[in-house]
């Protein structure tokens, strides 16, 4: 199954069951510690019947007393922004990810060439989802990010009876990395719903994936690089990765031209007038492709091939597959696109970005990290800064808004 896609599906469906349940059961109320550490006690049988040891299960679960009201609050969470491609691209394919792809590119050239010469896997793709995944590790380092994931797991499969079943699933599974060794429970940290390691795999894929790259004895996707990029591989590799091509073409449209639904041949897209944007031919004229406009007609063009299908086994959205292809390109030092995200505004640089929230702060509209992502805390903060300076208030991270802000 897919590393992250039920942790999403599992974040829509309990947006209704946690909130009924944070209403009737309190988080903090010695009603629901006692409810919880019931349930605890009576998992053990179940966990114990698919083949975890109550030894495990008992050190698993020391300490562990209440739910965690954080993966609840988390779970309920609804995003109140709906991202255009631009956004979305913009937060993830910036100067600040490419470079520091191209250091742990350079960094880790030696386990690179191993992983890509094992598994045939594009090291720049790893690279990208690792990013993608973890900001190459940062977000290892955050202990507001960072839960226990028995803890996590424990308590949505306690909180929410409709989808217990991915939770109870994904915690049996957890409990068995325990039992293996690979991890012990002191560290084994995930987030809310329970995705790990550099490369953020919920336990069942990590069964179904992870590899001992290394070669220390452990499948340690916590804190062995190798292991983590070696089971992103994996996965790929073993969901049809074919070696030596790429995930798809920027290309460049005929205007005024409608064109047909589904897969054909790049041949028989060239011959309807679809030219790569950089002006070179396609590789292999006989591979299928399928035509994708991730913003629009006025945005860029692609015709993507089975690599794009496979980066989706990861995560199973096309805007996902789009920045980890996008990325991996820029790392690889390939160039930007020929034809920009329609933005609505002048676009900023990551560390302008990183200047915009400073400014922001400074004025008392923003109290977040000055991380030069654009989430709905910085969205927020530029309305209301839009709001009193009688600016339109969109939300935009712009060059128009920052230099509002350089002159305050």
């Amino acid at each position: 199954m897919p590393v992250r896609n039920a942790a999403k599906s599992l974040t829509r469906a309990l947006t209704v069951a946690g909130l009924s349940f944070a209403l009737l059961v309190p988080a903090g109320s010695a009603f629901a510690d006692a409810g919880f550490r019931q349930w605890v006690s009576n998992f053990r049988a179940t966990a114990v019947q698919n083949g975890v040891s109550g030894r495990v299960y008992d050190a698993a679960f020391r300490g562990i007393t209440e739910i965690d009201p954080v993966v609840l609050e988390k779970a309920r969470y609804q995003p109140e922004f709906t991202a255009p491609a631009w956004d979305y691209f913009d937060n993830r394919v910036h100067d600040e990810s490419i470079a520091t792809g191209r250091e742990m590119a350079r960094k880790w050239k030696p386990w690179l060439d191993r992983i890509e010469q094992r598994f045939g896997v594009d090291r720049y793709v790893l690279l990208a989802i690792w990013s993608m995944e973890s900001n190459y590790g940062k977000i290892l380092e955050r202990q507001d990010v960072m839960r226990n994931v028995v803890r996590s797991l424990a308590t949505l499969g306690y909180a929410d009876s409709k989808r217990s079943k991915f939770a109870r699933t994904q915690l049996i599974a957890a409990l068995k990395i325990l039992q293996t060794g690979d991890i012990d429970e002191s560290h084994l940290s995930g987030s809310w719903a329970g995705a790990m390691g550099h490369t953020q795999f919920i336990p069942t894929s990590y069964q179904a994936y992870a590899v001992d790259v290394d070669g220390n004895g452990r499948r340690d996707i916590w804190n062995s690089i190798p292991d983590a990029l070696g089971t992103a591989a994996n996965l790929l590799r073993k969901n049809g990765w074919q070696s030596g091509r790429t995930w798809g073409y920027e290309v460049e449209l005929p205007q005024g031209r409608k064109f047909p639904a589904g897969s054909m041949s790049l041949d028989k897209w060239q011959a309807l007038g679809v030219t790569r944007a950089s002006g070179k031919p396609f590789k292999n004229g006989s591979e299928q492709a399928v035509l994708k406009l991730p913003g629009g007609r006025e945005g860029p063009a692609f015709l993507v091939i089975k690599n794009f299908s496979v980066i989706k086994r990861y995560n199973n959205a096309d805007k996902y597959a789009f920045a980890v292809g996008l990325l991996a390109d820029q790392i690889a030092g390939y160039g930007e696109l020929v034809q920009d995200w329609n933005r609505p505004f002048t676009k900023l640089s990551f560390e302008e970005r990183q200047e915009l929230q400073k400014r922001l702060s400074e004025h008392g509209y923003y109290s977040g990290k000055f991380d030069g992502k654009i989430g709905e805390g910085s969205k927020a903060a530029i309305m209301a800064f839009q709001a009193q300076s009688g600016l339109t208030q969109d939300g935009h991270p712009s060059m128009e808004v920052l230099k509002s802000l350089r002159q305050r």
